[in-house]
């Protein structure tokens, strides 16, 4: 019943994959959602489950990148799309 601010997909040219890009995109999107005054920033990133997955499938970011960035998951509701937040701690 709280506001929601939702980071939905990245982009990273593939010649710069692979760098830790995605990191930076995440904690930046959120640094600037929290400026203008979010509480709450939502996620829905692929768990590839230790596999590897095509880049073309891993466009709204991968979950270890937003568990690195601070998010907790809220809930999945199919085993490779869990629901990500970060909750800001005022």
């Amino acid at each position: 019943d709280l506001p929601v601010w939702t980071i939905t997909c990245f982009y990273v040219n593939r010649h710069h994959r692979r760098k830790g890009l995605t990191l930076g995109l995440l904690k930046a999107a959120v640094e600037y959602a929290v400026a203008n005054g979010a509480t709450i920033v939502e996620g829905y990133p692929v768990d590839p489950g230790g596999g590897r997955m095509s880049s073309a499938s891993a466009y709204t970011g991968l979950l270890s990148t937003f568990k690195k960035a601070g998010f907790v998951e809220v809930v999945r509701r199919h085993d490779t799309r869990p629901i990500m937040r970060y909750f800001v701690v005022a």
